[in-house]
């Protein structure tokens, strides 16, 4: 934990701070959301009924949706889950290129986000544990160095799935007539920073373990870049969420399930 120390000895950044820099960072998420939850309720819930004020319309008509047998579609919702959501098998029958870029992003994403959880969880119960005293009964994977060391060649190898999507993605926008016409300032921003923060991590890991990446920089510029990385992590990657195109990672799943698949 030490290694996220701060910029220098004159702007320290402790972990506590870190840890409150990450609950505001998901404060800002919770809030964002219960503002699409309201805006995605204000439809009429029914023919010729008043429009609902209520942050629970949306959830209700979702799960009256998806327990609906037949209106438009009849397919289960595991398979919709699974299928359409997961394997995203629409984009890939519209597009085998898109449906790389897309799952590559996707399962990149969303598989270093969960270890970064679980970094989170080990780090917290282990200086938990020092403060109460169960440290030494936990198992040898708890410790936080040893657990980081356990990710480290996951870490590797997911961060590079996310790059090749994210170059697929820069590539597309780029050099693709298509879909560089289609490319608004909405679409840039996301993906530039999507490229910054995976190209930040790389740096900061590269600096820290003396490889490739880290281009011969100093060790002492290790715990800033690495500070950088999770603090624009956190705000671009989680609390940005709910405000940016980036919601659509949320609302298009919800969309597909209240659908049941389907075009």
């Amino acid at each position: 934990m030490e290694y996220f120390a701060g910029i220098s000895d004159a702007l320290r950044v402790t972990f506590v701070q870190m840890m409150l820099l990450s609950i505001i960072a998901f404060a800002i998420f919770i809030v964002g959301m219960y503002i699409n939850l309201k805006k995605w309720g204000m439809g009429s819930t029914g023919y010729g009924q008043t429009p609902s004020k209520s942050i629970w319309a949306f959830p209700k008509m979702l799960m009256y949706q998806m327990s609906q047998h037949a209106h438009v579609h009849n397919q289960s919702v595991l398979e919709t889950l699974v299928l359409d959501i997961l394997f995203q098998r629409r984009i890939l029958r519209r597009s085998k290129i898109r449906w790389f870029m897309h799952i590559t992003i996707f399962v990149g994403w969303m598989v270093l986000f969960a270890m970064s959880g679980a970094m989170f969880f080990v780090e917290m119960t282990h200086m938990i544990g020092e403060k109460i005293g169960f440290a030494e009964a936990l198992p040898w994977f708890m410790n936080p160095e040893v657990f980081r060391e356990l990710l480290a060649v996951p870490n590797d190898i997911f961060s590079y799935i996310l790059f090749i999507g994210v170059v697929i993605a820069i590539y597309r926008r780029l050099f693709v007539a298509k879909a560089r016409e289609a490319t608004i300032a909405y679409d840039s921003v996301l993906l530039i920073g999507l490229a910054v923060i995976t190209i930040s991590g790389f740096i900061a890991d590269g600096i820290r373990t003396g490889r490739f990446w880290g281009f011969g920089i100093d060790y002492a510029y290790a715990p800033p870049a690495s500070l950088f990385h999770v603090v624009i992590s956190l705000l671009f990657c989680i609390a940005y969420i709910p405000f940016s195109k980036y919601i659509h990672m949320i609302a298009i799943p919800l969309t597909l399930l209240a659908n049941k698949g389907g075009e």
